[in-house]
């Protein structure tokens, strides 16, 4: 076998694993919309095939089942929130510093995402989170609950409840994009999702967010 032969063959594996991950990638994006349109139970693969170009027999080969391709929905978001906020070395700031990097960091990924909002929405709804569950939502809550106990344990954030200050946290960032198709008609002569709009949601965010946990400092007499 003549080596332009073996090259041709060579460069057919990474170019169909790149393939696989890109379909993989599409069933996904559409499934998403699907999900957090119906919910598990009312989302057609059909629909799902027909939005990402494939057909329902490649669903089943990536994903087995509507539920596997459910779970492996609602699996994503989690993941992707652990790589990135890893990727921050939250550890390595300083807690105030590393609160701002961190809630500018989900704000940013929530505007990036707009349909996750509904899928929470929906798995609640219907599922009462037994699919959300299995997500390990654990790690990226532990990341923020880590940083508010090293701030109290440094002085720089007052006593606080670490997990309740965790959700309430978690709700100034989301509760904007989540509730946004009824947030808009409050205000319609703002453009919400503009970027603009999401920076000064982002500033207000977290200059409302640090004010709510960092310690009153006490003016020493002269």
């Amino acid at each position: 076998m003549g080596r332009s032969t073996q090259s041709k063959l060579s460069s057919k594996k990474p170019r169909q694993v790149r393939d696989a991950e890109a379909t993989k990638k599409q069933i996904l994006d559409a499934a998403e919309a699907e999900f957090a349109r119906y919910g598990l139970s009312g989302a057609r693969t059909e629909a799902i095939a027909k939005s990402a170009g494939v057909t329902t027999a490649m669903i089943y080969y990536y994903f087995e089942s509507k539920e596997g391709l459910y779970k492996a929905v609602l699996q994503r978001p989690a993941v992707e929130m652990h790589e990135g906020f890893q990727q921050l070395n939250l550890d390595q700031l300083p807690p105030e510093e590393a609160l701002k990097v961190l809630v500018k960091e989900a704000i940013a990924y929530e505007a990036a995402h707009p349909h996750r909002g509904m899928l929470w929405f929906q798995e609640a709804n219907q599922n009462q989170g037994k699919y959300f569950k299995q997500g390990n939502w654990q790690e990226n809550f532990g990341y923020l609950i880590r940083i508010l106990e090293r701030g109290m344990t440094e002085g720089c954030f007052r006593q606080i409840d670490p997990f309740l200050t965790t959700l309430h946290i978690v709700g100034v960032c989301n509760l904007y994009f989540n509730a946004y198709e009824n947030i808009k008609h409050t205000r319609p002569d703002l453009q919400l999702l503009s970027p603009e709009m999401i920076e000064q949601h982002t500033h207000e965010a977290v200059n409302f967010i640090l004010a709510g946990v960092q310690a009153i400092k006490v003016k020493s007499e002269e």
